[in-house]
């Protein structure tokens, strides 16, 4: 069964690398698809798109709560969310609201403050404007796009060759987009901190694209394509596995939403990473060294 997998995986390497584009392409539909539905290409929460958030100490009544709000502000995009203490207890309630003019606020802190008894002073209140949030929203992009570009150059000059370089930063683009798309797909409204996890993402997606196109260019004396290959792969896997693990456990044992989406976002990208590195950019490679050795004759990959 093994040596099935293993003939497989050697050979149909076109077939892969078509299945990876198609599902890239997937990915780019959904994402054009919630722009044209939505306005935007992705959930925003709050601190992205403005509005007000409400911290309740001492209050635990999520779903009541929930279904007073939502009876009284339909038309608006809100969530309640439960607060915890380092050792998992209750501390409070959090409310977000996509409100921001002043008089909406009022009626909107008013209103919980009737359903939960809490008085207005022993409320938290932070309010964040729509002109703010899009301006920080921009910056947080433009730092991502800068980020990429700069990475791309570092990439390239050292291997100072195109096709891989172009690999390597298709398959963290690959990353980015189709964690995008299964972040859109579960509803997940981003906050700042979905950006920070987009970022660290891409330097777990370079790590690994780096490691397996050295091996596989640079590193000819650790044997044939296919056992540089699967060098690569135990070590480059084993990483990619262990950062799962490490995710995944913060992930279930968390208190902190903010940390929770974090973790979400790296879990959902380390696996789409498994894919675009190990099928995606080894389907380029083995491609592009088949092409060097048509063209230059045999001995290119000695």
């Amino acid at each position: 069964m093994l040596d099935q997998i293993k003939h497989i995986y050697e050979t149909k390497h076109k077939f892969f690398l078509i299945l990876t584009f198609l599902i890239l392409f997937a990915a780019l539909g959904q994402i054009v698809w919630q722009y044209h539905t939505t306005g935007d290409f992705l959930h925003k929460g709050v601190s992205l798109k403005g509005g007000i958030t409400v911290t309740i100490p001492g209050y635990s009544d999520t779903a009541s709560l929930e279904t007073a709000l939502h009876s009284q502000f339909s038309e608006n995009d809100l969530s309640v969310r439960v607060l915890r203490g380092a050792s998992g207890q209750y501390t409070g309630v959090l409310v977000d609201a996509d409100i921001i003019e002043t008089d909406a606020v009022n009626t909107f802190v008013a209103a919980v403050a009737q359903s939960t008894g809490v008085s207005r002073n022993q409320m938290s209140i932070e309010t964040f404007g729509s002109r703010l949030s899009d301006n920080f929203f921009q910056q947080l992009l433009l730092g991502l796009l800068i980020a990429f570009l700069f990475m791309g150059s570092v990439v390239f000059l050292y291997f100072r060759d195109f096709v891989p370089s172009i690999a390597v930063m298709l398959a963290a683009g690959s990353d980015i987009i189709i964690t995008l798309a299964i972040v859109n797909i579960l509803e997940i409204k981003l906050s700042t901190a979905g950006i920070a996890a987009f970022l660290m993402l891409i330097g777990y997606s370079i790590d690994t694209d780096i490691l397996l196109t050295i091996r596989v260019l640079k590193q000819k004396e650790d044997g044939n394509l296919n056992e540089r290959i699967y060098g690569s792969l135990k070590t480059g896997g084993l990483m990619t596995i262990t950062a799962i693990v490490a995710v995944g456990t913060v992930l279930v044992f968390t208190n902190s939403d903010v940390l929770f989406q974090i973790m979400l976002i790296l879990f959902i990208g380390l696996f789409v990473d498994l894919m675009t590195t190990w099928v995606q950019n080894v389907s380029i490679l083995r491609w592009h060294l088949a092409r060097l050795e048509e063209k230059h004759g045999k001995g290119v990959d000695a």
